[in-house]
């Protein structure tokens, strides 16, 4: 089989175009645009870390700018994206429900573990969410003189609950203030859901299609990225794939990668107007380091879970994407109370630091309104040393504080 040879710029172009990020609004500005968008990249991390607009509302509004945080919890509501397991817990497609049956089934039947399964509990919690409807966690709780809070401890029936829902017996039916509402299965698949379990050959053609229609191009490594032991299948599928000219080959930068074979079409769109974003550190693009560092020559990592002294640039370090390059990061917090976004150190990697604080600042804005903040407070930047002097004058002009580090 032939290989083709891209550029990297290409190569950049495409993930680009595959992922929504190459021009403002690329699948619209409606309800619907939002289910595309997760229907595009085929899930959208759900994330606990708020320090920021959360990952799965500031992934959506990346790609569609007029995005409101009320869309996903109404597509849950009408039932077309529902809640499970991609590499994390995610949204996905409600059309893709079956091909969550085989983690689901593995669970299950003890072959992948979760939480060790109390049968007693899981057969009272089921009874009672199929008399009394949706429950949450904290409706599980038990009424005793030692606790005054509900009839058993919370722990072991979340742990229930949980390995309910990784099982499939239960779903997520909705959230309130984040806390999950568990509803039985069967009454929140829709009529007309095909639930029946796909086979190997369509379990592993539906990873490798969904993969290489959001992200452009990718190894069978990447493509398996974090699905123990499918590395192998995933590869000989791919090949056997290649020769039935359902998928071809692209070479770039000492790599070879798999890729859909409209890819080659897409290059043929134009990029839109360059334009500075502040990424997720759990947005799609990102999530694979390796292939980021490989593809875009950008290093992350997030360092909320690093121990602060040993932090480079912050907490929640934000990568940001200007054009089709990675230009630096910026570690930031909203403070909700006070209306104000707090920059705690942005870090700037590019010499051409004029043309950047043109799209950087009306950007800044933006995501100022995105998390319903009313000024911004930079605390710290750190930019090539021949820049520093007049990027500080200039900036005491555009933001209400700021040191020079």
């Amino acid at each position: 089989m032939s290989v083709e040879s891209i550029s990297e710029a290409d190569a950049r172009k495409l993930v680009l175009i595959s992922q929504g990020l190459h021009r403002s609004n690329p699948f619209g500005t409606s309800l619907k645009a939002t289910l595309d968008v997760i229907a595009r990249l085929s899930y959208v991390q759900i994330d606990t870390i708020s320090v920021v607009e959360r990952a799965h509302h500031h992934c959506v509004w990346n790609r569609q700018n007029n995005y409101h945080k009320t869309h996903l919890d109404t597509l849950m509501q009408q039932k077309q994206v529902f809640e499970y397991w991609s590499h994390a817990a995610a949204y996905l497609p409600m059309s893709d429900y079956r091909f969550s049956l085989p983690r689901k089934h593995a669970i299950a039947s003890g072959e992948k573990h979760w939480h060790v399964k109390d049968k007693k509990l899981s057969k009272i919690i089921l009874q009672r969410i199929e008399q009394d409807g949706p429950l949450q966690a904290k409706d599980f709780e038990r009424e005793d003189t030692a606790k005054n809070t509900g009839w058993w401890d919370w722990k072991p029936a979340k742990k229930a609950l949980e390995q309910l829902f990784m099982e499939g017996e239960l779903m997520v039916l909705k959230r309130q203030g984040f806390q999950k509402f568990y509803e039985l299965t069967e009454r929140v698949v829709p009529t007309g859901i095909d639930t029946s379990i796909p086979t190997e050959t369509e379990f592993y053609d539906y990873l490798i299609m969904r993969f290489l229609a959001a992200q452009g191009l990718g190894s069978a490594e990447d493509i398996a990225y974090l699905r123990k032991g499918l590395k192998a299948k995933i590869s000989r599928r791919c090949e056997q794939l290649l020769e039935d000219k359902q998928l071809l080959k692209l070479a770039c930068l000492g790599q070879q990668y798999y890729a859909l074979p409209q890819s080659l079409h897409l290059l043929k769109q134009r990029m839109g107007r360059k334009q500075v974003r502040f990424l997720s550190p759990f947005d799609n693009l990102l999530i694979q380091r390796k292939r980021l560092k490989q593809l875009f020559d950008f290093d992350y990592q997030i360092e909320c879970y690093v121990p602060e002294p040993k932090r480079q640039y912050g907490y929640f370090s934000l990568p940001i994407l200007w054009g089709s390059v990675f230009v630096g990061r910026m570690d930031a917090k909203i403070n909700r109370a006070s209306g104000v976004l707090f920059i705690r150190h942005l870090q700037l990697e590019t010499k051409d630091i004029a043309g950047l604080l043109t799209d950087l600042l009306p950007s800044l804005q933006t995501f100022l309104r995105f998390n319903q903040g009313t000024k911004i407070c930079l605390e710290k930047i750190s930019v090539p040393e021949q820049v520093q002097s007049p990027l500080e004058n200039f900036l005491r002009q555009q933001i209400e504080s700021i040191q020079i580090s």
